[in-house]
């Protein structure tokens, strides 16, 4: 299931994160990989250690995260630390699959992989999120703000940027629900729930299908 948030950031929040990333120190994206995907991986990573790192998860990863689609597509569980990735002309990451453990102890299982996007999409050519499905290739490259949901099970790759340069979030997250087609069951099912309060707050289908959400996140969540 890939899922595109739209406005999870502001303009004004865009340019702060772009400013702070203007400022921070970058380093080898091939640090952070698994042993299959450094040989794929060409990209740079902000340090992870710096002030600048802490100021935009302030500004960046809380509103992602607190997000009531994120949410509600996610279920998220644990979270990852995110990584700030920066693409240049000739850069691209390579088909792989993300590492299925992540953490130094105790590991997260990582269901559900995030790209934020933090770049205008015409400031760069190339670059695009690619994501195997059963549909096929999804080539994907979103306003800048918005963000993209896919599971983590995924084979995907970064395309080569041609020119200009690509700032994006990228994060995972363990859920509560850990099958995918449960998750994609009740993200239908929350998205109904959400019109049905806002159009009938009050009718019995309304309480009908709370009902029933609540309790099948009840039955299927793991915590």
């Amino acid at each position: 299931m890939l899922i595109t948030i739209e406005g999870v950031l502001s303009p004004e929040e865009i340019a702060a994160a772009r400013s702070f990333l203007a400022q921070g120190t970058f380093v080898d994206g091939r640090l952070s990989a698994g042993l299959m995907a450094q040989s794929v991986k060409r990209n740079q990573e902000l340090d992870q250690d710096s002030d600048i790192f802490k100021r935009l998860n302030a500004v960046v990863l809380k509103k992602l995260t607190r997000h009531p689609e994120y949410q509600a597509a996610v279920l998220p569980n644990k979270l990852t630390a995110p990584y700030y990735s920066k693409y240049t002309q000739g850069m691209h990451y390579g088909v792989h699959v993300d590492d299925p453990l992540m953490g130094s102890g105790p590991y997260l299982r990582t269901d559900v992989a995030t790209t934020l996007f933090l770049s205008d999409p015409e400031s760069y050519e190339g670059g695009e999120t690619c994501v195997m499905t059963d549909y096929g290739e999804q080539r994907i490259k979103l306003a800048a703000g918005c963000a993209l949901v896919y599971p983590s099970s995924s084979l995907h790759h970064v395309s080569e940027i041609k020119s200009g340069e690509r700032l994006a979030l990228i994060l995972w997250a363990q859920s509560s629900i850990r099958e995918p087609a449960k998750r994609a069951l009740l993200y239908d099912l929350w998205q109904s729930r959400e019109s049905l309060l806002s159009s009938q707050p009050d009718a019995k289908d309304t309480q009908r299908i709370d009902h029933v959400y609540a309790n099948l996140v009840r039955m299927w969540a793991e915590v």
